[in-house]
């Protein structure tokens, strides 16, 4: 079948597929966005509580998980958080810093996606949305068949993302599609994502659904200082979301329950008349206590304590450990690790190394980075870099 004539197709219609349209079709490239929904840049809309945490003031290399680490550093040193932030500058896009140099707009997510699809538009590339790529073909050239039309290409861009959030149309295509290219994927998992709590730990701190607290979470090689919240499931909040990335199921994660304490914090003297617990709580929320700390302990006097009991709290005020049942999955999960193998693809421009014109981007690609806008910089670096090639 002979298809409308085009220089490069994207499949999908979100951060890092409108970015690639953007590059590609201003180096005069005749470009088609291909999106499945109804309406593009959908989680873009819900990112950020609304307000799309953009981009990372922080933004290096080390903030990102693959099993290539060195691949990312081509794309993020091309096109920078400074690169898109001056975008934002240019559509008069007001925006502010929260903690940890997360950066969202003042105003809605929906100027973010105003601006893609302006400068998309103002490029003379195209967007179609809901329709849904049923079959790839290369001999060639590329042809792309969807239900009613079909396209040829001399380039494929590929940005239909990872497994997270079905409920906005998350496929796994991109991994379907490499597979049929013969390229490899490193088994997807959900990242980013709340952990569930084994019968026995349910039970005692299912109970505190709502209670925060500020944490260090460890696991293998990350720790990250931020808040832990529990659900009435198990555990979530920043610091779990962000250690969910590094948690592999049947290992344990470690809170540090007193950063900010060498000791257990009992160490003043306004803490020796006091029972145990009430002393805690004047570190810890009360609810919190009571549900960790054993009975036994917590109705002893701060004074009275023997030496085996104080290095029991301070071993696990600074090492509470817990072994997660898992996830909540891919319908909570905010990113998908794993995706198609860096090994496969240019760290310059994001092509697959054996089949000339076709290329993966954002988070359909083993690269998977920390909570706080680290993966909308991903997107809009890889996006660039293979916009700019295809």
């Amino acid at each position: 079948m002979t298809g409308e004539q085009r220089d490069v197709v994207v499949i999908g219609g979100g951060a890092a597929g409108l970015m690639a349209g953007i590059e590609a079709a201003r180096q005069g490239r005749r470009v088609t966005v291909l999106e499945h929904n109804e309406q593009a840049g959908r989680k873009i809309l819900i990112s950020g509580g609304g307000r799309c945490n953009f981009t990372n003031t922080g933004i290096r290399p080390e903030c990102f998980l693959s099993e290539n680490p060195r691949f990312i550093r081509s794309a993020l040193s091309r096109f920078t958080a400074e690169d898109f932030i001056a975008r934002v500058n240019r559509h008069g896009i007001a925006w502010h810093e929260k903690k940890l140099g997360q950066l969202f707009c003042d105003g809605s997510s929906r100027q973010i996606v105003d601006l893609l699809l302006g400068d998309l538009a103002g490029a003379g590339g195209e967007l179609l949305t809901g329709v849904s790529v049923r079959e790839v073909v290369k001999e060639s050239r590329f042809t792309i068949s969807t239900g009613g039309r079909a396209f040829e290409a001399d380039s494929l861009v590929v940005a239909t993302g990872g497994l997270s959030i079905p409920k906005m149309g998350a496929t796994d295509f991109a991994h379907r599609l490499a597979r049929q290219f013969g390229l490899r994927v490193v088994p997807p998992r959900p990242a980013l994502v709340p952990l569930t709590l084994e019968p026995e730990d349910l039970k005692r701190y299912g109970k505190l659904a709502g209670v925060s607290l500020e944490t260090v979470a460890r696991s293998g090689n990350g720790a990250f200082r931020e808040n832990l919240l529990f659900t009435h499931r198990g555990l979530s909040g920043p610091a779990v979301l962000q250690i969910s990335s590094y948690w592999r199921p049947g290992e344990t994660i470690a809170f540090d329950l007193l950063p900010t304490s060498p000791d257990d914090g009992l160490s003043d003297g306004n803490a020796g008349g006091q029972k145990l617990a009430n002393a805690l709580a004047r570190h810890l929320p009360r609810r919190f206590v009571d549900a960790w700390l054993p009975t036994a302990r917590a109705e002893t006097v701060v004074a009275r304590l023997r030496k085996e009991d104080r290095a029991w709290l301070e071993q696990n005020l600074h090492h509470w450990t817990i072994r997660p049942a898992g996830t909540e999955g891919y319908a909570k999960a905010e990113v998908t690790a794993g995706g198609v193998d860096t090994r496969d693809l240019s760290s310059r421009t994001l092509e697959a190394r054996t089949v000339p014109g076709l290329y993966f981007i954002g988070e359909a690609v083993d690269v998977t980075g920390w909570l706080g806008g680290y993966n909308f910089q991903w997107a809009w670096s890889s996006g660039w870099a293979a916009g700019q090639s295809a």
